[in-house]
């Protein structure tokens, strides 16, 4: 392995232009070490996912202090125009057709402004051999990291990352459930790419942070990047993510069955929940697992509208 001392440089890449004229801009780290692999790592592509930006600051101060084989390119704040509202998509006023960025890769440079911004971040991912994208779920949903079952180097690197949880999703062609979502554009241009669901958007939380550092950490030694071997993964439960969520069949006041948490094993067909009116308080629907499994997502937001996702159940591999 050709490890040598980081020379860390920074740019600002162009991403787009606002109506004013003022550019969008998204800052990129560049870590070259000796020969070896490419990294891509990316954060923050919905702007109220905190702990992906604030674990990849952890990460720059010990990657400066190190020697690496290869290079890592990290992006730690892939959507300014989400971050600067917080919010968890952009405006619907800069972007109406296309305002979730993690539905448009790999982009378009003739394209509405994130079709044009994942566009001009495309090209440092291709020139990539694995991917590493950042995102933070709620507090109601296990830490898991999601993976193409078919890729045996995307399933390595996300065993190394080394969450409890791990998502094994269909290949890149077989649904448009996952169309558009950079994991999926990595994959149909042949390279290893991972979805990392750290926990509490919204907030910055340390032990979230942490697992990120660590996560990214062991990925760059499982690829050879960093010298030590990557710790061993602490738990190694795979869940098939191809089943379909749970949804409100109609809006309402939704309440959770008080004695259901995230991680525990439900049957199809099993309560997990129920639709009120809060008006008229007419019970509008038994909210019930689709398919037996482990619940990795569960809404306790409490007001709902039709169609809305209340429940991520997936059946053990």
């Amino acid at each position: 392995m050709d490890t040598r001392p980081v020379d860390h440089t920074t740019t600002d890449r162009r991403l787009g232009r606002l109506p004013s004229g003022s550019p969008v801009h998204a800052t990129v780290h560049q870590y070259a070490g000796g020969e070896g692999p490419s990294v891509y790592v990316q954060a923050a592509q919905h702007g109220i996912e905190l702990n992906g930006p604030a674990a990849l600051r952890r990460l720059h101060g010990r990657l400066c202090d190190t020697a690496i084989a290869g290079t890592v390119v990290v992006v730690p704040l892939v959507n300014p125009l989400a971050f600067d509202h917080r919010s968890y998509v952009a405006s619907a006023s800069l972007d109406a057709f296309n305002p979730n960025l993690n539905r448009v890769w790999p982009g378009d440079a003739d394209g509405t402004l994130q079709e044009r911004m994942a566009a001009n971040l495309w090209s440092l991912v291709t020139d990539a051999d694995a991917v590493v994208d950042l995102h933070t779920g709620t507090a109601d949903m296990l830490e898991h990291v999601r993976y193409a079952a078919d890729d045996g180097v995307a399933r390595s690197i996300a065993r190394a990352f080394g969450t409890e949880y791990l998502l094994a999703d269909p290949g890149p062609d077989d649904g448009e459930d996952h169309a558009g979502k950079l994991r999926t554009a990595a994959a149909r241009a042949s390279l290893p790419a991972i979805t990392v669901e750290l926990s509490n958007s919204r907030t910055v939380a340390h032990e979230a942070i942490e697992a990120g550092v660590s996560g990214v950490t062991n990925v760059l030694r499982e690829l050879d990047v960093l010298a030590d071997a990557p710790a061993d993964p602490s738990g190694g439960v795979t869940l098939d993510g191809d089943t379909e969520p749970t949804t409100a069949t109609t809006s309402g006041l939704f309440e959770t069955r008080p004695d259901v948490a995230v991680g525990d094993d439900v049957t199809a067909g099993e309560e997990l929940g129920t639709l009120y009116c809060p008006s008229s308080f007419d019970h509008l629907a038994t909210v019930t697992a689709e398919t037996d499994g482990v619940v990795y997502s569960l809404t306790r937001e409490g007001i709902v509208v039709a169609g809305e996702r209340l429940a991520g159940v997936a059946p053990r591999r």
